[in-house]
């Protein structure tokens, strides 16, 4: 049976999660997960230049063949909307810079695909995540909210993909 290898990524600036899986039919398992932190301090573009490498390295590391990344959302804050989609963007090309299709999922989406319902709160997306993926033992947060979005991912596998021969024909 082919066994499918997933990196979700949830871009941030401060703390970027990632959780890579495994999907072997209809079952999915726990390979790792983590959190990017670039230094505070550091001007923007060197902060997205440190998740950029840090992603190219994890990549490398344990070879997905698929990513998914959570969609940007406006909160409050336009400004911070906005440096979020900076982040997610560098996690988008680390992703197809190395020949990875790209699956963008909304936050709702991700937490009703893993909790059942789009209101969850990050304690129960981590509690889902670690029911459903063994031995996963993930705290509530970043890494936690990669890992539904890889689960995520897995649910939607075919739909939402970005591949390189559309940014391309969307960048002409």
């Amino acid at each position: 049976m082919t066994v499918t290898r997933i990196i979700g990524i949830d871009p941030s600036l401060v703390a970027c999660g990632w959780g890579v899986i495994d999907k072997t039919g209809n079952k999915i398992t726990h390979v790792d997960h983590g959190i990017i932190r670039p230094p505070r301090k550091e001007p923007l573009a060197s902060r997205l230049h440190f998740i950029f490498d840090a992603l190219n390295t994890l990549i490398g590391e344990f070879n997905p063949s698929e990513a998914s990344v959570e969609d940007a959302f406006m909160k409050d804050n336009a400004m911070s909307a906005l440096k979020l989609g900076q982040a997610r963007a560098a996690c988008i090309l680390a992703a197809t810079t190395n020949g990875l299709n790209v699956g963008e999922y909304a936050a709702r989406l991700v937490k009703k695909s893993v909790v059942g319902t789009g209101a969850a709160d990050k304690i129960q997306v981590a509690h889902m995540v670690n029911l459903l993926l063994s031995g996963a033992h993930v705290k509530a947060g970043d890494a936690s909210d990669a890992l539904a979005i890889a689960i995520t991912h897995c649910n939607h596998m075919g739909a939402n993909k970005l591949t390189p021969a559309q940014l391309t024909r969307r960048a002409g």
